[in-house]
């Protein structure tokens, strides 16, 4: 069966997309740590992220950085914290998440609880920065 985030991809289950490309996706964590929160994932589904083939690896990271870009410009933060756990859902993945300070990227604090409008409008913000570079 294929992870929740190949079923995202897929287009099978909804997300607040913010970038993808022919190889990767990038969209809103639905229980951020900040606002802007984005999981950033290859679309080629591998479960350990150390496991990529190396341009799909190397792909990934590039990807990433752009995405950091655009969150960058478009959120109030100092900068975009990085975060690979990978032990929630079975699909490679990276956290990038807008950082006031180190504290920001503690996983074990309460999530945010957004409204859809509210995560509509931060997609987009990203999104339209990650259009410009």
């Amino acid at each position: 069966m294929a992870s929740i985030f190949s079923r995202i991809v897929a287009g099978e289950i909804p997300s607040w997309k913010v970038a993808e490309n022919e190889c990767c996706y990038a969209f809103l964590d639905i229980a951020p740590l900040a606002e802007g929160h984005t999981l950033v994932i290859p679309k080629k589904e591998v479960d350990y992220l150390f496991d990529l083939d190396p341009e799909t690896y190397r792909k990934l990271w590039d990807f990433a950085a752009k995405v950091a870009r655009a969150q960058k410009a478009a959120l109030p933060c100092k900068r975009i914290g990085v975060a690979v756990l990978g032990m929630e859902v079975p699909h490679a993945h990276i956290h990038l998440v807008p950082l006031q300070s180190e504290a920001d990227l503690d996983f074990r604090k309460p999530k945010l609880e957004l409204k859809p409008e509210r995560f509509a409008e931060i997609a987009q913000a990203i999104a339209l920065e990650f259009d410009k570079q």
